[in-house]
């Protein structure tokens, strides 16, 4: 834990390269068994002082609208992907000169731009909902529940309104393993199976935790390579949180400690500010050297809180072995992912400083935010 201590503001992200590094490997590995292409996804993460790193590995990035697609461009290189539910007309001459995949959610869309996306020499693909829910208690991150606005269903699929197609697109899934891909890649065949040969490409979308330590790695593999040894596409991953999965970190401090029927410390990050999936999906991220409440190694338990005046700035209930004290700094992992991207400064909150972690040891403050930051947000 001290390694990510040293010469730091808090609160601060700090991503570390070395742990960046193993998922890059594990990632290259299944693009060189597969001959298929992973994609950053950068609603995910977007901290683009880390791309020399990442595009060292993979393909290019995905983007979920203008501005995403232009950093990707600009900063990554490679490939840009990029999907919208719909898009608006002033936006997408621009987004043509940064994409080379355009992905449309309607067949409407797709009438309605294609043949400007053809003319500028990108493709086209359209986004299919297998009707095919793997999920369980995450409605809000689930693209097949009922009613849901994503993708086109069989129900309103037709293939002689699609003019030019290039690929088709496929996200159904958010930090699974490779057998509830397995599920929707059979649910995609037996709904669409007739017309995934008339393309050039598929993509699966992201939510393949595959650089976590019980994913199951070669029955990705085998997926992939069916899929383009049926039907003679090209495949693209688009994984997000696989890219920094357990790579990050967030530094924080005690500021007080009170008691109400419990120990509560307050700390300078806040819940709601700083890790919002916290709040909304809900989880309860570790802490280096904590336990849970009911951990007998670690006898002194406290609700760890934000300091703004959301009664709910809740982070959680932690054992230590030792009593904490004001000053006293703790790590949260896995806070690279959907942390940096959905953070706001509610309260006036200050943004953590941004931080790597290099392969030498050194931790390299990339960014830190003032009160122009939040004044300029807002008028």
């Amino acid at each position: 834990m001290e390694k990510y201590l040293k010469n730091i503001p808090t609160p601060a992200y700090v991503v570390d390269e070395a742990l960046v590094q193993k998922n890059l490997d594990i990632l290259a590995s299944v693009m060189e068994r597969t001959g298929c292409k992973i994609l950053l996804a950068q609603k995910a993460f977007s901290m683009f002082s880390m791309y020399p790193q990442i595009a060292s590995s993979l393909c290019g990035t995905t983007a979920s609208g203008l501005y995403e697609a232009r950093l990707g461009h600009e900063e990554f290189g490679g490939e840009t992907h990029v999907f919208s539910p719909a898009y608006k007309e002033e936006d997408i001459e621009e987004l043509l000169d940064y994409s080379d995949h355009i992905v449309f959610n309607s067949i409407s869309q797709y009438e309605k731009y294609a043949p400007l996306v053809h003319k500028k020499g990108k493709q086209c693909g359209l986004r299919l909902n297998p009707e095919c829910s793997t999920q369980e208690g995450h409605a809000i991150y689930d693209p097949c529940a009922k009613g849901s606005r994503l993708g086109v269903t069989k129900a309103n699929f037709d293939f002689s309104r699609l003019k030019g197609i290039d690929g088709f697109h496929m996200h159904t899934l958010c930090e699974q393993n490779s057998d509830d891909l397995a599920t929707t890649i059979a649910a995609l065949e037996d709904k669409f199976g007739n017309y995934l040969h008339k393309v050039k490409w598929i993509n699966l979308g992201g939510g393949h935790h595959i650089t976590r330590e019980d994913y199951d790695v070669e029955q990705l593999i085998s997926l992939v390579l069916h899929l383009k040894n049926t039907y003679h596409v090209e495949v693209y991953l688009e994984p997000g949180e696989a890219v920094v999965l357990n790579a990050g970190f967030l530094v924080s401090k005690v500021l007080e400690i009170v008691e109400n029927n419990s120990l509560i410390a307050i700390l300078d990050t806040s819940a709601a500010c700083h890790m919002p999936d916290v709040l909304e999906m809900p989880y309860r991220p570790e802490i280096i050297g904590a336990g849970k409440p009911e951990d007998t190694n670690h006898p002194y338990v406290y609700r760890l809180a934000g300091p703004t005046c959301l009664a709910g700035d809740i982070i959680g209930d932690y054992s230590f072995d030792k009593p904490l004290q004001i000053g006293d700094a703790l790590v949260f992992c896995d806070m690279a992912l959907y942390s940096m991207v959905k953070n706001n400064t509610f309260n006036g909150m200050p943004l953590p400083a941004l931080v790597i972690h290099t392969i030498d040891g050194e931790n390299k403050v990339i960014k830190t935010f003032g009160y122009s930051d939040f004044k300029g947000r807002l008028s």
